[in-house]
């Protein structure tokens, strides 16, 4: 551990800065490719469906102007969805988690792994984390260098931490994580009814065109609006499958990595450490305010460091739902020196009860005729 607190690479012999820079702009260049292909087929898509579709071969101005507007929404939806979840703007972890110099020298200089475990323990007494690696030590990154708050992971393409992590989508260019993950379910959400919409209404025209009857439309038309209907298909069903995961994932709080991997807590792993019910899971995602969940606002729940945990995970003292509302309610976690106030309070309290003049009630007999 103490080898690998920070990796410094050293460039081979002859690599100059100039191809360094060279390769680095090729990779952020090959990296939109994914991204380029989805702009590509939604356009193409958009001039199979409006142009060939409903301007020449729907006859009824009404089934026309039904079609425009159905369509329409579900691509801006679609793509308002798509533009959060490729540009969300994915923060950096708050610098408290950040190792100083002084930590940091102490933590190279340390001889074995129990004495970088004390001083990682130590740093961390302060932070509200519950989760721990498979050893039971604080889960620390030595790339950069800090300590991981609770569902946060190091992307290596990002090359960087990020804030629950659930995977880096190559079709997005971004990491699915706290900031984007609503936008990421919408996106896939309104993609799915996208294809499902093309395929229903383009559905009587390719039975039609399977019988050899299409009426006067063109040759080429014809063959866009068929290969529209299958690749609406084949969108859909790999669509379906993932949005209908993720949905499962939302339902029980978990990431895609920790449903591969359950979350370590002190009393061990836990795949359903961070469940809180399926409709509280489901506010975390999206908010408070139904109004808003299904439009790509941000509206998650929490700040992406501190999470709401099972009872039997709180390692520290956990506002109550009589306490508070909203978040905090179903259970944040306190740091320590919140904590020790608190229990100094409760003491305070109850060493004024205690202190306090007694009252004697003197009882009265009855008398009884």
């Amino acid at each position: 551990m103490a080898s690998s607190v920070q990796n410094n690479r050293v460039s081979p012999p002859g690599y100059c800065g100039c191809c360094r820079t060279c390769n680095m702009w090729c990779w952020r260049a090959f990296k939109w490719l994914p991204v380029l292909l989805i702009v590509s087929i939604i356009t193409w898509s958009y001039y199979a469906y409006v142009i060939q579709l409903c301007i020449f071969t729907i006859e009824s101005t009404v089934q026309q102007c039904v079609y425009l507007v159905l369509y329409h929404v579900l691509l801006i939806m679609f793509a308002w969805s798509y533009w959060r979840t490729i540009f969300a703007e994915v923060k950096l972890i708050p610098d408290k988690y950040k190792l100083p110099e002084s930590e940091l020298e102490k933590l190279l200089a340390a001889e074995s792994e129990d004495a970088q475990r004390n001083i990682l323990e130590n740093f961390a007494k302060e932070l509200p984390i519950v989760t721990r690696t498979m050893s039971g030590s604080v889960r620390y990154c030595n790339r950069c260098v800090l300590v991981k708050p609770d569902r946060a992971h190091h992307c290596s393409i990002c090359a960087r931490c990020v804030l629950k992590m659930d995977h880096h989508c190559p079709w997005v260019n971004n990491c699915i994580c706290f900031y984007n993950y609503k936008f990421f379910m919408l996106f896939l959400g309104y993609a799915l009814f996208y294809c499902l919409f093309i395929m229903a209404t383009c559905l009587p025209y390719f039975i039609k065109f399977w019988k050899g009857d299409f009426g006067t439309a063109a040759s080429a038309g014809r063959y866009h609006i068929v290969f529209a209907f299958f690749v609406a298909l084949m969108f859909a069903i790999s669509l379906g499958s993932l949005f209908g995961y993720h949905c499962y994932l939302v339902a029980n709080n978990r990431t895609t990595l920790e449903a591969f991997r359950a979350p370590m807590f002190r009393g061990g792993a836990d795949k359903n450490g961070f469940s809180i019910g399926a409709f509280n899971n489901f506010k975390e995602v999206f908010g408070n305010s139904p109004n808003l969940w299904l439009v790509p606002i941000f509206t998650s729940l929490g700040d992406g460091c501190e999470f709401p945990v099972r009872r039997e995970h709180q390692l520290q003292t956990f506002t109550t739902a009589q306490e508070t509302h909203g978040y905090e309610s179903m259970g944040t976690t306190r740091s320590r020196s919140d904590k020790d106030e608190h229990d100094t309070a409760s003491s305070k309290h109850i060493l004024e009860d205690i202190n306090a003049p007694k009252i004697e009630l003197k009882s009265t007999p009855i008398r009884t005729n």
